[in-house]
């Protein structure tokens, strides 16, 4: 019998070190890019429903760069 639990860890693919800079870089552009269309939308929420008790605008832009962000690196 296999035991196929021993070396799981080292088949992986290792990432390169820059790929996560790369990343987080790409990431807090994009999260600055979408922030004011971001707080926009929440303002006229906000007006239109009268509750501030939706997502935040920090919450939304942050949402939106955490699915463009993947895109990016996935074309």
């Amino acid at each position: 019998m296999t035991d196929m639990t021993s070396n799981i860890a080292t088949d992986a693919p290792k990432k390169r070190s820059g790929e996560k800079t790369e990343f987080m870089v790409y990431f807090a552009i994009i999260f600055v890019a979408t922030l004011p269309l971001a707080c926009l939308t929440w303002a006229l929420a906000a007006i239109k429903s009268r509750s501030f008790t939706d997502k935040g605008p920090m919450a939304r832009a942050w949402t939106q760069a955490r699915i463009i962000t993947p895109m990016i690196f996935n074309a």
